[in-house]
């Protein structure tokens, strides 16, 4: 029997390794992680949806002799179509919504031999960057329970950083693998676009903008999971050069000396927290220590042009959202539907027109030649994840006087009123104000990482974010061993859970 101990201590490849040669077998593991589940989900509400039974069915019936054969996985409650399985995406409105066919990406996950184990918490429609839906409640950090584990993937995070599973499906738009890695202690790294597939459905998703991956502990079991998934479906709009070498091959292999530039530049001109300076600063000493040129250098992007593209695709797709509800509810949504935050944007995202839209899409292609020029000088960006350590649950939720607000814009249909008063400009500012770095990634295109080297005074995770050209995951992943290997992480676990 597996002790609670011995399954903390394993990542996903070592799991898998241990099945292969009949030291372990996927049913223990399975039985492991069910009572881990047990013992912490109450404590932080990272699975929605258990799906315990079934799993347990799998493993004692024989599961894919995979790279990853036998390892409990957690799938995010958004995008990742598992057929059979209720799909909310933290919506009431989805509440009955059934997938009747598995994304192709879970196929492809399946195949390497993972064990579903459940469905992880998310934000309505995977919106924001804490994960506090009203249809489930919050997702709490298993390393300080009043404060958020991130979003959207913020369910998955926790989930991982509890040690529930050594993986978790998640999937970034907006910085969505990357702020819950950074606040949890975890790397996320988001692919870059079309390196992984988004079929049989879907051509792209949110314009290119979101991508899927996982978030793990160990960089391994990130680089051998987008071994398993990487490469075009039927269909695919993106075609990338495969890569060289697998991915994990890459973890292993020395980066050789990089050329990296950091920046403490806030894209919004707000104040940087110190403890996201710090965990840059201190990144950057251990970046040359380990042989690395860098240098620090102004902001290399438009960050207000950025931020400001990114809510256009934020209001539109949402009210695309909204408007497909209409599909599975037999009728046109209405504000009782969603969450109030989540109408009131889908109302901004009408109030627009085409052209203002392909004015924002513009900016997206701006963005990817300013950083191609970058990149001629640089393979990398350094950056805070996050401007700020996580926050406390509910801090980013509307206020009192926001809430009524609310309600009278969305009873009365008022979007166009409230956009030109100039008051959206203002909320958009202060919601991004705390996330200001993550969206340039999903708007050129580029693979991007979260890497937990900084905790804060009082306890809590504060990652740092390396951007690479289009196409150079393996550079992420070199840089990503060689940086384990420094200034290991793996073994630091949460104290703030009880067992």
């Amino acid at each position: 029997m597996l002790s609670p101990s011995e399954y903390d201590q394993l990542d996903g490849l070592r799991m898998a390794a241990l099945v292969r040669s009949g030291q372990l077998t996927a049913a223990e593991l399975c039985q492991a992680a069910i009572a881990r589940a047990e013992a912490v989900n109450p404590q932080i509400n990272a699975i929605i949806l258990p799906l315990f039974e079934q799993a347990q069915q799998r493993a004692n019936a024989g599961l894919p002799t995979g790279p990853f054969g036998g390892v409990p996985f957690l799938l995010k409650d958004f995008g990742a179509a598992y057929a059979g399985v209720p799909q909310t995406a933290g919506s009431r409105a989805l509440r009955q919504f059934v997938p009747t066919e598995d994304a192709e990406l879970v196929r492809r996950w399946q195949a390497a031999g993972v064990n579903i184990l459940g469905k992880t918490n998310t934000p309505e429609f995977a919106l924001m960057g804490v994960t506090e839906p009203a249809l489930y409640g919050p997702t709490r950090n298993p390393w300080n329970l009043q404060h958020t584990p991130g979003g959207s993937s913020g369910g998955s995070a926790a989930a991982v950083a509890a040690g529930i599973v050594p993986v978790a499906g998640a999937g970034d738009g907006g910085g969505s693998i990357r702020i819950p890695a950074a606040c949890c202690g975890l790397f996320g790294l988001k692919p870059s676009r079309g390196r992984v597939p988004t079929g049989p459905e879907q051509g792209e998703k949110w314009q290119g903008a979101a991508v899927e991956h996982v978030l793990t502990r160990s960089v391994r079991d990130s680089a051998a999971l987008l071994d398993a998934t990487q490469g075009p479906d039927v269909g695919a709009p993106y075609f990338l050069p495969q890569p060289e070498r697998p991915y994990l091959e890459e973890v292993s292999r020395p980066p050789g000396r990089l050329r990296i530039a950091f920046t403490l530049d806030h894209p919004l001109g707000r104040p940087l927290h110190p403890e996201c300076a710090a965990a840059v600063r201190d990144a950057a000493h251990l970046l040359a220590s380990l042989g690395h040129e860098v240098a620090e250098v102004p902001l290399p992007f438009d960050g207000r042009a950025v931020s400001t593209a990114f809510l256009m695709l934020y209001f539109g797709e949402t009210g695309a959202s909204i408007a497909g509800l209409a599909a599975v509810l037999g009728r046109p949504a209405r504000p009782a539907d969603v969450e109030p935050t989540t109408w009131l944007l889908g109302l901004l995202g009408r109030t627009y027109s085409a052209a203002d839209f392909a004015a924002a899409r513009h900016t997206w292609n701006d963005s990817a030649r300013c950083m191609g020029r970058f990149h001629q000088a640089y393979d990398l960006l350094l950056t805070p994840t996050l401007a700020t350590p996580p926050v406390h649950i509910g801090e980013l939720q509307p206020k009192p006087f926001e809430q009524k607000l609310l309600k009278v814009v969305n009873t009365f249909g008022l979007g166009g009123l409230i956009r030109r008063s100039g008051i959206v400009e203002k909320l958009a500012e202060q919601s991004l104000e705390k996330t200001p770095y993550t969206q340039l990634a999903n708007l050129t295109g580029q693979p991007a990482m979260s890497v937990p080297l900084h905790w804060t005074a009082d306890g809590l995770p504060c990652g740092v974010q390396l951007i690479a050209r289009l196409g150079a995951e393996d550079v992420l992943f070199r840089l990503a061993g060689q940086l384990e290997q420094a200034r290991p992480w793996f073994n630091r676990r949460p104290a703030a859970l009880t067992l």
